[in-house]
């Protein structure tokens, strides 16, 4: 069985025991930094008002559980502890002459205890608390409590103020001074983290007031960061792979021939996460990285060696046809030993081995697509680019006045 199968099996039958909220989650996750739990769905709702903030955040919770995207869907907001809150009715108390700081000072003896006085013992002060005995039910000894007016007079405590109880908050979270909620959640098998967050959000617009916001949090966040970078980097890549063949080619027609098979590798790394019911996260871009860079020596071996046939006076299309004679053989026998070596990780089925076998897949589809496009397109981008080269024709010129040159000097 593999880690989601067990994790299916394990969630359906804790329900089943468990009275209350199941949350399984993979403690390998949180090894890829980002802070929080380590869920791959994690974000903080933030806004002005704790009340309509975690009603909100409840609503939204429950349209995510109806969704049929997610599971494990849990929150760091605790209101399952009781409170009995003791409200001062002014007005009877103003009636039966209690005043509000007699009110609190009794229950706060009931409760905590009041220092009294003190006792000296061996050179030292002991504060002398008093307090009254504790019982299980609390809400009855407050209502039974006798408080004193101001004619020395005891009264029932009920009778000048009101008991409420209600569910509390063990601690209140805050960010960038607004109120938050964390949610946590877990993708169901088969549903991508970008669908997840487009039903989110699409879903929050609909439940959230104008003061009340999402964001992305831990894992989430810390994903769609590394996204930004690996496109930073790819981009980079490109250019910086350019600069340096230009600069080897001494053209910059040629780096263009040459990182034409770049798309072929991209779009074939797609096509074989799709046959494969692979999903494009951090590991499959990793791939795609490593594909720039291994898919270029295809049309390196082309392109170099056309040029120096192009050298000893032949056109383009026999100086390609020439190459692709000569250079199939290293070209197939590295796009191979590439795709062997990605093999193993791809068929793995060892812990751990369905984080790698994306990128392994990336790179199989990938070379494989673009050394059999390679072949039939770079020779025909060859052909293309050489009808616009001028540098063929200024080096005839050059040579042309090079001999002018000599022969007057003869004569």
């Amino acid at each position: 069985s593999t880690q989601l199968q067990l994790v299916d099996l394990f969630r359906k039958e804790l329900n089943g025991i468990v009275k209350g909220r199941v949350s399984i989650q993979d403690p390998t996750s949180r090894g890829l930094g980002g802070g929080g739990r380590g869920f791959p769905v994690e974000f903080v709702v933030k806004g002005p008002d704790w009340t309509k903030l975690s009603a909100q955040v409840e609503k939204l919770m429950k349209s995510m559980e109806e969704s049929n995207l997610l599971v494990d869907i849990d929150t760091n907001l605790l209101q399952g502890l009781p409170e009995i809150q003791v409200i001062p009715n002014r007005e009877k108390a103003a009636l039966t002459g209690v005043s509000v700081n007699t009110v609190s000072s009794t229950i706060n003896t009931m409760i905590a205890g009041s220092t009294v006085g003190q006792y000296a013992d061996g050179g030292k002060r002991y504060d002398i608390r008093v307090e009254l005995e504790k019982n299980a039910d609390q809400r009855k000894d407050l209502e039974s409590l006798l408080i004193a007016n101001t004619k020395g007079n005891f009264i029932p405590l009920k009778s000048v103020v009101d008991f409420t109880q209600s569910k509390t908050l063990q601690q209140i979270n805050r960010e960038g001074r607004l109120r938050a909620i964390t949610v946590y959640a877990n993708l169901k098998p088969g549903v991508t983290t970008d669908k997840a967050w487009d039903y989110i959000n699409t879903k929050s617009k609909n439940i959230f007031e104008p003061t009340y916001f999402l964001e992305a949090a831990g894992s989430s966040q810390m994903q769609k960061e590394t996204f930004t970078s690996l496109i930073f980097a790819l981009v980079l890549g490109i250019i910086v792979a350019y600069m340096i063949l230009a600069s080897q080619f001494n053209s910059f027609l040629d780096p263009l021939t040459i990182l034409m098979a770049m798309p072929y590798s991209v779009a074939g790394a797609f096509v074989g996460l799709y046959a494969t019911g692979q999903t494009l996260n951090m590991y499959s871009m990793i791939g795609v990285l490593l594909l720039l860079g291994i898919v270029k020596k295809n049309s390196i071996l082309l392109v170099e060696f056309a040029n120096h046939v192009r050298s000893e006076g032949k056109d383009a299309k026999q100086a390609m046809a020439d190459s692709g004679f000569t250079r199939l053989r290293p070209i197939l026998m590295t796009s191979f030993a590439t795709i062997a070596g990605a093999i193993p990780i791809a068929i793995a089925r060892n812990e751990g081995a369905e984080l790698t076998r994306g990128m392994a897949i990336t790179i199989i589809a990938g070379v494989f697509i673009s050394t059999i496009l390679t072949l039939y397109v770079i020779p025909c981008v060859y052909v293309i680019m050489e009808k616009i080269k001028t540098r063929d024709a200024n080096q005839i010129k050059i040579k042309q006045a090079f001999i002018e040159a000599g022969q007057t000097g003869l004569h």
